[in-house]
């Protein structure tokens, strides 16, 4: 019988317990994710006495502050160890968990949120990925995608679990439950496999075979990446995919009341939406590798593109599921070769510093993205202009981002 890493995909061979690594760390940030924290919305305004207004404020402001701690404390992941960090970043998601479910008042809670959204949401996701596109030169996108299929995961287990232990209990459990989690299985299995892990400055100047990222010479730290204009052409491409869904997913029930869709319809949409999202990162990781983020990025938008002006010309029921499809194959395709473009431009010394500006200025945006499509839907506007205007703004930062690729660092 042949041994576990002869019988791994190739790219996993070459060191199976960070590509594990990464994609545990990326569920792990499950416990930090709106996805997860919306399972308790009601339960903890009730409990709380807040308004709509107030809750979804007091949640905004938590992620716009995680925003600014991981710029500044992201590059830790380029100078700490590997389990250090790790342990850094769970430890104030795990703190996060246990202060929400003892939160006797809204500080508490607000300061709960802070730390779920920087230590979840931020630091052990963003750990997570850079991972996957540091130690995979040779097959980084394959890396990234594998480790961006934590998120789906944590999306199909983590939601169903807290449900049943509130129903079982009381909506404070599951944040304990989720604590004592974190602390007795996620963060001994994440240390045992990023033990031994190089330093970033060990990688520096290595050429695995099969990279397509050539010698890695660049060493760019984030004052020369802010001084390199292909980095504003290629930012706009990475932020527009979680800006736009978490927009129209956010509204997603106004768009169902103006075309008539029912909520089994949108149940079912979501789940193909999931589907197609999934499957798309099975094949974003070969298409990443085979023609460089640099290329992959801008057609990895084609797909929400086309879903858009669907959306925004069709009428009928079916184009729901068409257009959840296709913005599930960019989400698939997209998270990919973000993922992926700033290794491959940049190098890996810096590269948690890197990443997390990026990731910074995405948390930022996906904060407004909200509020914004919000105030145009309170002024009437139709779901087929707003479609076809995003789909425009899709169609500038693919074409933004193709320029950027071409110019040289």
């Amino acid at each position: 019988m042949k041994p576990l890493h002869h019988r791994l995909p190739t790219f996993m061979a070459s060191n199976p317990r960070l590509a594990f690594f990464a994609l545990g760390a990326t569920a792990a940030s499950g416990f930090g994710q709106t996805f997860f924290v919306s399972i308790f919305g009601a339960d903890i305004r009730h409990a709380f006495d807040l308004s709509h207004t107030a809750y979804g404020s007091l949640y905004s402001a938590a992620t716009l502050c995680s925003a600014f701690l991981l710029l500044r404390f992201g590059a830790l992941v380029d100078t700490w160890t590997l389990p250090r960090i790790t342990a850094l970043a769970v430890f104030i998601l795990a703190g996060g968990c246990v202060l929400i479910g003892f939160a006797p008042g809204v500080l508490i809670l607000g300061l709960g949120f802070i730390c779920i959204r920087f230590g979840g949401q931020g630091m052990i996701s963003h750990v997570g990925m850079t991972t996957a596109a540091r130690y995979f030169p040779a097959h980084r996108g394959r890396a990234v995608a594998l480790a961006a299929m934590g998120f789906p995961l944590a999306e199909a287990v983590l939601p169903a679990a807290a449900a049943f232990l509130v129903v079982w209990s009381s909506w404070r459990l599951p944040w304990l439950a989720g604590a004592v989690f974190l602390c007795l299985l996620v963060l001994p299995a994440l240390a045992f496999l990023a033990r031994n892990a190089p330093q970033p400055q060990e990688l520096v100047g290595k050429n695995p075979a099969g990279s397509k990222s050539g010698p890695d010479r660049s060493r760019f730290n984030r004052r020369e990446v802010l001084r390199d204009p292909g980095f504003y052409l290629i930012l706009p491409a990475t932020l527009f995919t979680p800006f736009a869904v978490t927009a129209l997913f956010f509204h997603q029930t106004a768009f169902a009341a103006e075309r008539g869709w029912s909520l089994e319809m949108l149940g079912a949409g979501f789940s193909f939406y999931a589907l197609c999202h999934f499957g798309a990162l099975f094949a974003a990781g070969p298409l990443v590798d085979r023609l460089g983020a640099g290329k992959a990025l801008p057609l990895a938008l084609l797909p929400i593109i086309s879903g858009l002006l669907i959306l925004a010309s069709v009428p009928g029921s079916t184009v729901l599921y068409i257009y959840l499809g296709l913005v599930g194959t960019t989400q698939g395709l997209a998270a990919t070769a973000a993922g992926t473009i700033w290794a491959e431009r940049y190098g890996v010394l810096h590269l948690g510093a890197i990443r997390s500006m990026n990731q910074s200025i995405m948390v930022v945006a996906t904060s407004i993205s909200p509020i914004l499509l919000g105030y145009f839907l309170d002024r009437d506007v139709t779901i087929a202009a707003l479609a076809l205007s995003l789909a425009v703004l899709a169609g500038l930062a693919s074409l933004s981002a193709r320029m950027g690729a071409v110019i040289e660092r």
